[in-house]
């Protein structure tokens, strides 16, 4: 079963017909987008951001991608079997795939990610992924802005009917014909040099105001179904 499977993961003509049925069922969600222009003009003016969201609502995003097609966003995927049928995903989406685990090789992802942003401008990256605690940000993140001097730019994700999946962050699938709302953050910039105090402190602080940012979201999308 397993070889099989394996087998189908790697052909182009599966893999392609995954794309046009995503790409179709994305289509049927209302995506809406607030402080997009916060990103944007960061971006014009050369900034370098890692997009920060949970690991849960990134499937509401990816529909989105094309909008920075032009930045070619990287965003990191495992050398598993499965990854490989990701990121072939990935390419046909607007993402550029790195391979690469946080919890293998934990050392050489995050230095394939710091050289890819000295010569692009933006990453995405699961703050709580692959494995979680779910919304509990790793230093990954933080290491990764300190390294490249690209600013923390939070996405916050919501949607107003989901699926969820039974997976170790509760993953979020949005129903067809549901409404998402995403909403950038303001870009955060992490000192180059901190000590372990103060290391944990700014990490703890990035957790809070992305725990923050999702818990308004949630309530902006719950406001405008009643109104």
């Amino acid at each position: 079963m397993k070889k099989y499977r394996d087998a189908l993961f790697r052909n182009p003509l599966f893999v392609s017909l995954l794309y046009h049925i995503i790409r179709l069922y994305l289509s049927m969600c209302r995506l809406s987008v607030i402080n997009e222009e916060v990103i944007l003009d960061y971006l014009h003016t050369g900034g370098k951001a890692v997009a920060a969201i949970w690991h849960q609502r990134f499937f509401g995003l990816i529909g989105y991608a094309k909008k920075f097609s032009v930045y070619s966003p990287s965003v990191m995927i495992s050398r598993s079997t499965d990854g490989e049928m990701i990121a072939q995903l990935a390419l046909r989406l607007g993402f550029r795939p790195i391979r690469g685990s946080s919890s293998r090789g934990g050392r050489r992802a995050l230095r394939a990610i710091v050289d890819d942003l000295a010569h692009n401008q933006v990453a995405v990256h699961a703050v709580d992924g692959p494995q979680g605690p779910r919304g509990v940000v790793k230093a990954g993140l933080i290491k990764m802005a300190q390294l490249s001097g690209a600013a923390i730019v939070p996405v916050y994700v919501s949607m107003d009917r989901a699926w969820r999946l039974k997976s170790w962050d509760r993953f979020l699938i949005p129903k067809p014909f549901s409404r998402i709302i995403l909403k950038w953050g303001d870009p955060i910039f992490a000192p180059r040099e901190m000590d372990p105090d103060a290391f944990e402190t700014f990490r703890l602080d990035i957790e809070r105001k992305m725990e923050q940012g999702y818990t308004k979201v949630d309530k902006t999308m719950e406001w405008e179904r009643h109104l």
